[in-house]
């Protein structure tokens, strides 16, 4: 089979679907592999370092489409990209289909199959692939909004790890998975007096074992959830329902609500977001004010940070990646969690949650494979 890696085209978009050290492995194993020249330049990857890895280097993205069976990329594509797709073609990238119709739309009609990392799944029912990319948007969100936090940015002029007589930021976490947890970690070692809410108990006993006493757990009921986000300088959405659409868990009235120049992180807005007046933003502009309140709500957070996210993405999906190139859709077939992560295949949507979101029927994927 062969593996195309198109340069990405999203605003501020620096990571790479591959790196080369992958692309070694994968080229070793005989898959033939096809690089966009420049894919890689940005974070130091030279069309040279992929040659020497054994990819071919291609001038243009029409090409790569063209010439591939299975494209390998980072994030979700965009129309341009959608109009080179054809039939049959697999898809392994970021999708984030629930809050996106147009995109679903587009790759339905193209008959491609596309894989989303974010709802590939391992034996202990974690994200593999989504986790790595979760967990630096967490510690990402925390450095963003410290900075939002300052007056020069439209903040209050609040330092999160205060002074000595002066009491430090109150940060609250809204979700205590990957990105919440890492979240957690990051402003609590800054000094910040850190609440994290989720619905999980169990979880809830496993970061105050995990912190030691260094955060608050709390029950995310609506109650605790206003009386925490109307007291707190920064507030971090971390809430995710794989495939579907993030739940929204702060409205408009309960922002109004909020200290003016207080700021809100929207890490879920990739799935559209927990906060109500949230839409999504760009790193050349990440921020705007609602309500006198600051948001960021960048779609692509880890792209911020575009070498250490390659690395970390590349990894988790080699072992997936090298699959697909190998097996084509019996990879699908035979890798129940790889087979959690279609979400398209021949016009069809396979993914129960997605599905939902949408509006659209569902066929499940061991009927639409069975075809």
């Amino acid at each position: 089979m062969i593996v195309g890696v198109p340069k990405e085209i999203k605003v501020r978009e620096y990571r790479v679907g591959l790196t080369p050290p992958v692309v070694r492995e994968m080229t070793r194993a005989g898959v033939r592999v096809l690089v966009q020249s420049g894919a890689g330049a940005e974070i130091g990857f030279s069309d040279e370092d992929y040659q020497k890895a054994g990819a071919a280097i291609v001038p243009e993205a029409g090409e790569v489409w063209s010439a591939s069976e299975l494209i390998i990329k980072v994030k979700e594509p965009q129309a341009s990209e959608i109009r080179l797709m054809r039939e049959g073609q697999l898809l392994f990238t970021f999708l984030h289909l629930a809050p996106d119709p147009e995109q679903a739309k587009g790759l339905l009609a193209a008959g491609v199959t596309a894989i989303a990392y974010e709802t590939v799944t391992d034996d202990r029912g974690g994200l593999p692939l989504l986790a790595p990319m979760s967990a630096i948007a967490g510690r990402m969100s925390v450095q963003a909004g410290a900075e939002a936090l300052l007056m020069t940015h439209g903040g209050r002029g609040t330092l999160l790890a205060g002074v000595p007589g002066v009491e430090p930021a109150r940060v609250t976490i809204l979700g205590g998975g990957t990105a919440g947890t890492n979240a957690a970690r990051i402003s609590s070692a800054l000094g910040a007096e850190t609440t994290v809410l989720d619905v999980s108990a169990r979880r809830l006993q496993e970061l105050d074992g995990m912190f030691l006493g260094r955060i608050e757990t709390v029950h995310a009921n609506r109650d605790n959830i206003e009386r925490h986000v109307t007291c707190s300088d920064l507030v971090i959405g971390a809430v995710l329902v794989p495939g579907a659409a993030a739940p929204r868990l702060v409205g408009v009235e309960l922002i109004r609500a909020m200290p003016r120049g207080s700021v809100v992180v929207d890490i879920s807005i990739d799935q559209g977001g927990v906060f109500e007046t949230s839409h999504p933003t760009t790193h050349d502009a990440p921020t705007f004010i609602r309500h006198g309140v600051v948001h960021y709500c960048v779609a692509n957070m880890p792209g911020a940070v575009a070498r250490t996210s390659t690395f970390a993405l590349s990894n988790a999906t080699e072992g997936y990646a090298q699959k697909l190139a190998l097996k084509g859709l019996d990879a699908l077939r035979e890798d129940r969690h790889l087979q959690n992560g279609l979400n398209v295949h021949k016009g069809r949507v396979t993914h129960k949650a997605v599905a939902e979101a949408l509006g659209l029927p569902c066929t499940p994927a061991p009927m639409a494979l069975g075809d």
